[in-house]
């Protein structure tokens, strides 16, 4: 089993950049394939980016493609979401999710308990 801690929300204005951090302990991140949702308020959880064992290959939603990315340090059992340019829409709370690049949440064994993330207009 691996459990996973996220850090680094916060509340921040329209434009600004802020960096996630997802820890992993129990089990070497090296294993896992990881993933990064988020859910605002009366909305469903949905896909944000995701990132392959060795980091080679990520993944994004259409919405934060090219604002967002995804990084790990395996030797440091963190995995990374880097938000750049940030806008009102991406308020929520933001959870890391280890086993699969999937967009489907179910294909996800393990989460987070996630970290607010709220922007200003």
């Amino acid at each position: 089993q691996v459990q996973l801690v996220e850090s680094g929300g916060g509340l921040v204005q329209a434009g600004d950049s802020l960096r996630l951090s997802c820890a992993a302990s129990g089990r070497t991140l090296s294993s896992y394939r990881m993933g990064w949702f988020r859910q605002a308020p009366g909305k469903e959880r949905e896909f944000v980016a995701a990132i392959t064992w060795s980091g080679v290959s990520t993944y994004y939603a259409d919405s934060v493609t090219g604002r967002f990315t995804i990084s790990r340090d395996n030797a440091a059992n963190t995995v990374y979401l880097q938000m750049n340019n940030m806008k009102p829409e991406d308020t929520a709370v933001y959870y890391c999710a280890a086993g699969s690049t999937s967009r489907n949440i179910a294909a996800y064994s393990y989460w987070g308990q996630g970290t607010q993330v709220t922007v200003s207009s």
